[in-house]
């Protein structure tokens, strides 16, 4: 494969990332349980969207086609699409929108840091660019994760249905393939097993805040980096590209 079609399918992921998640934060405006809550999440997923925005406009370069974000975005049939297949699942209730969110902050704290010692110089600054929002998302939602896993019996049990719930898509996030093999050799990205070194480290320091124990799973799923991905990614697609495909070309 060509340097610039590697480069590409890595930062199409990075962007394809944050688009999923920005569009599941996206489902909570107005429906928070508090006010504050509802306009944190909200504030979170446009931060979110700006990043994937950004990540999108440096696609459409590398990809020498005549093309924008908005079509990269809205114009891709559901296995083009790379994310990982955490932020596609569905929101569920608030303690298991909180534990996804930790996980994927998480994910991208350590993602972006390393990322800012990337030879692509514009990686290295869209990755400055959004660790300071990433790391507001890290501490809000493990703060949450924390506080309702020492509240009543009932929120704690929720917190540790999500995490049993949510944790056999951790691998996913982690996952890697001849792309970032590529990239890695020339210092562009970096080995993910380094990034989740750091993120289990994190991981394990708000579960004994918890007291809780880390899930054991053994129905480990993974496919995104591979555009297989859970049935859930279908309907978001739906609801997101229904305008561009119900009137093609439509202009704000």
């Amino acid at each position: 494969m060509e340097p610039n079609k590697v480069l590409y399918q890595f930062v199409l992921r990075l962007a394809d990332h944050n688009m999923i998640m920005a569009q599941r934060m996206a489902e909570w405006c107005s429906r928070g349980p508090i006010l504050e809550e509802d306009l944190a999440l909200t504030n979170i997923s446009l931060d979110l969207l700006g990043q994937a925005e950004l990540f999108y406009d440096y696609a459409v370069e590398l990809s020498g086609v005549n093309q924008c974000a908005d079509d990269l975005a809205f114009l891709r049939s559901e296995r083009a699409y790379l994310n990982c297949l955490l932020v596609e699942q569905p929101n569920g209730d608030y303690a298991n929108t909180m534990v996804k969110l930790l996980l994927f902050s998480c994910f991208e704290k350590h993602l972006y840091t390393s990322l800012l010692n990337s030879t692509d110089q514009r990686i290295a600054d869209l990755a400055a660019k959004g660790i300071k929002e990433v790391r507001y998302h890290y501490r809000h939602s493990s703060d949450w994760v924390v506080r309702l896993s020492l509240g009543t019996e009932e929120s704690k049990q929720r917190i540790k249905n999500a995490m049993i719930e949510l944790w056999r898509f951790v691998d996913d996030m982690f996952d890697m393939n001849e792309i970032d093999r590529d990239l890695i050799s020339s210092g562009i990205s970096v080995d993910l097993n380094t990034c989740y070194t750091a993120w289990k480290s994190d991981m394990e320091q708000i579960f004994n805040e918890c007291k809780i124990e880390i899930p054991h799973v053994d129905n480990i799923v993974k496919g995104g980096i591979h555009g297989i991905h859970t049935e859930h990614l279908g309907h978001i697609l739906c609801e997101m590209q229904f305008l561009q495909r119900a009137h093609p070309g439509a202009k704000w």
